[in-house]
């Protein structure tokens, strides 16, 4: 089955509106390192936005090897899922997001996350962003798309998505 970007931005949007946890995978010299976030994504789907604080393996992995995947999906762990879940893998860039673009982005996150203000807006914690590569999203258990993100023409929404 074969979808329009339209489509595939909609199942997007929709899963990570309804989703608030994925699964971040960072690597370093001992490996590959899975966790557990809680994210948001900017509507152009550019960005996914999280939170970890500084001490963590993972922000250590990030610091060395920015290159990231992560997971989201709808699954409930029952039969269906075979044939009515979606899970996406997205690869990107992570970084810290930088002053000027912090404010925009964090309310973005705490507009779908506000129970989180508090661990967010404290010293020791860290708040990235990864700039989206790829989406590889999977449906009806093996039917595999990929969604790429084009930055070189920011005024055409069409290339973009």
């Amino acid at each position: 089955m074969i979808m329009n970007k339209t489509e595939l931005k909609q199942i997007l949007t929709d899963l990570f509106k309804d989703q608030k946890l994925a699964v971040l995978s960072t690597h370093s010299k001992e490996g590959p390192y899975s966790s557990l976030i809680a994210f948001a994504s900017t509507e152009d789907l550019k960005y996914i936005l999280f939170a970890t604080t500084r001490a963590t393996r993972k922000y250590a992995n990030m610091t060395g090897n920015s290159s990231v995947s992560l997971l989201v999906d709808n699954r409930s762990n029952d039969d269906e899922d075979f044939y009515r879940a979606v899970a996406v893998t997205v690869t990107g860039k992570a970084v810290e997001v930088e002053d000027g673009e912090r404010e925009n982005l964090l309310n973005i996150y705490l507009d779908k996350l506000p129970y989180l203000k508090h661990f967010v807006t404290s010293p020791t914690c860290a708040f990235l962003k990864v700039t989206v590569k790829t989406y590889y999203i999977v449906n009806k258990f093996q039917n595999v798309m990929e969604f790429h993100i084009n930055y070189e023409d920011s005024n055409s929404p069409e290339r973009n998505m």
